[in-house]
Protein backbone atom coordinates (compact mmCIF):
# COMPACT_ATOMS: atom_id res chain seq x y z
CA UNK A 1 0.00 0.00 0.00
CA UNK A 2 1.62 3.46 -0.98
CA UNK A 3 0.96 6.92 0.81
CA UNK A 4 0.67 9.75 -1.04
CA UNK A 5 2.72 12.90 0.44
CA UNK A 6 0.49 15.69 2.82
CA UNK A 7 -1.60 17.64 0.59
CA UNK A 8 -0.94 21.09 1.43
CA UNK A 9 -3.37 24.06 1.17
CA UNK A 10 -2.78 27.53 -0.39
CA UNK A 11 -1.73 29.19 3.01
CA UNK A 12 1.21 26.34 4.11
CA UNK A 13 4.60 27.24 2.61
CA UNK A 14 6.67 24.65 0.86
CA UNK A 15 10.05 25.13 1.87
CA UNK A 16 11.24 23.69 -1.44
CA UNK A 17 10.21 26.71 -3.25
CA UNK A 18 10.91 29.27 -0.53
CA UNK A 19 14.58 29.38 -2.19
CA UNK A 20 16.27 29.96 -5.99
CA UNK A 21 18.62 27.47 -5.40
CA UNK A 22 18.32 23.86 -6.22
CA UNK A 23 20.10 22.06 -3.38
CA UNK A 24 23.01 20.36 -3.46
CA UNK A 25 24.52 22.86 -6.05
CA UNK A 26 27.72 24.60 -6.50
CA UNK A 27 27.83 27.78 -4.38
CA UNK A 28 30.40 30.49 -5.15
CA UNK A 29 30.89 33.29 -2.45
CA UNK A 30 32.87 36.33 -2.98
CA UNK A 31 34.33 37.91 -0.01
CA UNK A 32 36.83 41.02 0.00
CA UNK A 33 38.73 42.03 2.55
CA UNK A 34 42.17 43.21 4.23
CA UNK A 35 45.63 41.95 2.19
CA UNK A 36 46.96 40.64 5.31
CA UNK A 37 49.25 37.48 5.52
CA UNK A 38 46.80 34.47 6.91
CA UNK A 39 43.82 36.21 4.96
CA UNK A 40 43.39 33.02 2.60
CA UNK A 41 43.89 30.85 5.46
CA UNK A 42 41.15 32.34 7.37
CA UNK A 43 38.54 32.28 4.36
CA UNK A 44 39.27 28.67 3.48
CA UNK A 45 39.11 27.40 7.49
CA UNK A 46 35.58 29.04 7.42
CA UNK A 47 34.43 27.72 4.16
CA UNK A 48 35.83 24.30 5.50
CA UNK A 49 33.83 24.85 8.83
CA UNK A 50 30.62 24.46 6.65
CA UNK A 51 31.74 22.04 3.68
CA UNK A 52 33.91 20.06 4.86
CA UNK A 53 35.05 18.74 1.51
CA UNK A 54 35.66 22.19 0.43
CA UNK A 55 39.11 22.19 -2.21
CA UNK A 56 41.18 25.14 -1.60
CA UNK A 57 42.59 24.12 -4.99
CA UNK A 58 39.42 26.03 -6.11
CA UNK A 59 40.24 29.30 -4.52
CA UNK A 60 40.30 32.57 -6.84
CA UNK A 61 42.37 35.42 -5.84
CA UNK A 62 41.93 39.18 -6.78
CA UNK A 63 43.88 41.42 -5.57
CA UNK A 64 42.78 45.15 -5.77
CA UNK A 65 44.51 47.63 -8.08
CA UNK A 66 45.54 49.71 -4.84
CA UNK A 67 47.34 46.65 -3.65
CA UNK A 68 45.46 46.96 0.08
CA UNK A 69 43.14 44.72 -0.35
CA UNK A 70 41.83 41.19 -1.92
CA UNK A 71 38.72 39.63 -3.43
CA UNK A 72 38.89 35.78 -2.65
CA UNK A 73 35.97 33.40 -4.62
CA UNK A 74 35.36 30.49 -1.81
CA UNK A 75 33.28 27.69 -4.08
CA UNK A 76 31.40 25.57 -1.87
CA UNK A 77 29.03 22.06 -1.94
CA UNK A 78 25.86 24.24 -0.86
CA UNK A 79 23.61 21.41 0.80
CA UNK A 80 20.93 24.12 2.49
CA UNK A 81 19.95 27.24 3.02
CA UNK A 82 20.57 27.30 6.81
CA UNK A 83 24.34 26.27 5.80
CA UNK A 84 24.55 29.04 3.58
CA UNK A 85 23.36 31.34 6.42
CA UNK A 86 25.56 30.32 8.89
CA UNK A 87 28.56 30.51 6.30
CA UNK A 88 27.32 34.34 5.57
CA UNK A 89 27.37 34.97 9.30
CA UNK A 90 30.91 33.51 10.15
CA UNK A 91 32.25 35.67 7.03
CA UNK A 92 30.67 38.78 7.87
CA UNK A 93 31.39 38.42 11.67
CA UNK A 94 35.28 38.14 10.71
CA UNK A 95 37.93 41.28 11.49
CA UNK A 96 39.65 41.28 8.35
CA UNK A 97 36.28 40.93 6.05
CA UNK A 98 35.06 43.94 4.76
CA UNK A 99 32.34 42.57 2.23
CA UNK A 100 30.80 39.32 1.42
CA UNK A 101 28.28 38.86 -1.92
Amino acid sequence: MTTSPPSRDAATPDPRRDSLIDYPCAFPIKVMGLRVDGFELAMTDIARRHDPGFDASTLEIRQSKGGNYLGVTLTVQATSRAQLDALYLELTGHPLVKVVL
